[in-house]
């Protein structure tokens, strides 16, 4: 750690002691002893004096410079020194090994990209509100095990993240762009969603992307939203979902027995998730009551037998009843603000 790391430290420790925080707890957050730092205070200079013999078998500085002309040359810009050392030796040379080359490259913070094309970014998408039903569904593919080893059947679910309503659901034996687009056109005419209503958030797969798919969205006049590749917190709601299929009580360790066997349980998940869970992101209703409107009427009846048993028995209540009030706004994929260092450490060290 460096001076100016170390100078830093310690601010940090006594703005944090200063708000009230104990020196030890500072010390932990910051992932450093209390005997290191109050040595820091004690004696502001590393004492330390590293290591005083050379290895014999260190590269030289001649060496150390040919293994980066090597690694920067046109030739191996965009390959590993697992590919570089090979190809060296095929021409009967050799300057370091793979460990080596990998040292010097990190030594001069060249490991992460050394060509002068730019690597590939993934965006986090773009931040979408629903305050109503049918503007804003997600969906997913899950495997439902078959009886069989290595046999699967392919949910096809999409969802409605205002009112966590199972919109429509099938079953394929297999996963293509031409499935997803006939499930999306009956899901629409099932729901009656008209042109330039919804907006469809999925992840990355080929049957979310497939031009197949793309095309019907442009024709049903649907606004697609994707995730980020390997990130399965861009599309959480379905992920959530799938999360409480498979960890039904209900749903077969052992696999599904037949096709049909498949589609008569998720028929009966599906009617028990819409009509009989009550989900809790939604204060407590099932998803058809708030996807149809009925929610309002139920939260305020709750609120209306609270406040009788708080008027009843007031000293049950030492503030206000339970909050019923219905919420309004669901957010997928909002802007996170990161808070100040600084700030983080002095709340959690109070």
């Amino acid at each position: 750690m460096s001076a100016a790391d170390r100078d830093y430290c310690k601010e940090l420790i006594a703005e944090a002691q200063r708000a009230g925080a104990r020196e030890e707890k500072a010390c932990k957050i910051l992932g450093v002893s209390i005997r290191t730092v109050q040595r820091w205070q004690t004696r502001p200079e590393d004492g330390r004096k590293g290591p005083t013999l050379r290895l014999a078998n260190a590269l030289t500085q001649e060496e150390r410079a040919r293994v980066l002309k090597v690694a920067n040359n046109a030739e191996f810009a965009n390959v590993t020194p697992w590919q570089i050392v090979p190809s060296l030796a095929d021409r009967g040379e050799y300057i370091a090994s793979e460990s080596s080359f990998y040292r010097i490259l990190k030594a001069k913070d060249l490991l992460a990209h050394r060509s002068k094309s730019q690597p590939k970014k993934h965006a986090k998408p773009k931040e979408l509100v629903a305050t109503s039903p049918n503007q804003i569904w997600t969906w997913d593919i899950t495997y439902l095990r078959a009886a069989i080893k290595g046999m699967f059947y392919y949910l096809y679910l999409p969802m409605d993240i205002f009112s966590r309503l199972i919109v429509h659901w099938e079953v394929y034996e297999s996963e293509s762009a031409e499935f997803s687009s006939e499930m999306i056109q009956r899901a629409c005419e099932k729901q009656k969603v008209s042109r330039d209503q919804i907006t469809l958030h999925s992840d990355n797969g080929g049957p979310m992307k497939g031009a197949t798919m793309l095309a019907t969205l442009q024709q049903l006049g649907i606004a697609p939203s994707f995730s980020r590749p390997k990130v399965s917190d861009d599309n959480p709601f379905s992920e959530s979902l799938f999360k409480t299929l498979k960890y039904c009580p209900s749903f077969p360790e052992r696999g599904f027995a037949s096709f049909q066997e498949a589609k008569a349980w998720v028929e009966k998940f599906v009617h028990w998730y819409n009509n009989i869970h009550l989900h809790s992101g939604i204060n407590w209703v099932t998803p058809a009551a708030r996807h149809y409107e009925q929610d309002e009427a139920i939260l305020n009846q709750r609120h209306v037998v609270y406040q009788a048993a708080r008027m009843k028995n007031p000293n049950r209540w030492s503030t206000t009843t339970r909050n019923w009030s219905r919420p309004n706004i669901v957010e997928l994929n909002p802007g996170r603000k990161c808070e100040p260092k600084e700030n983080i450490l002095i709340k959690q060290a109070s």
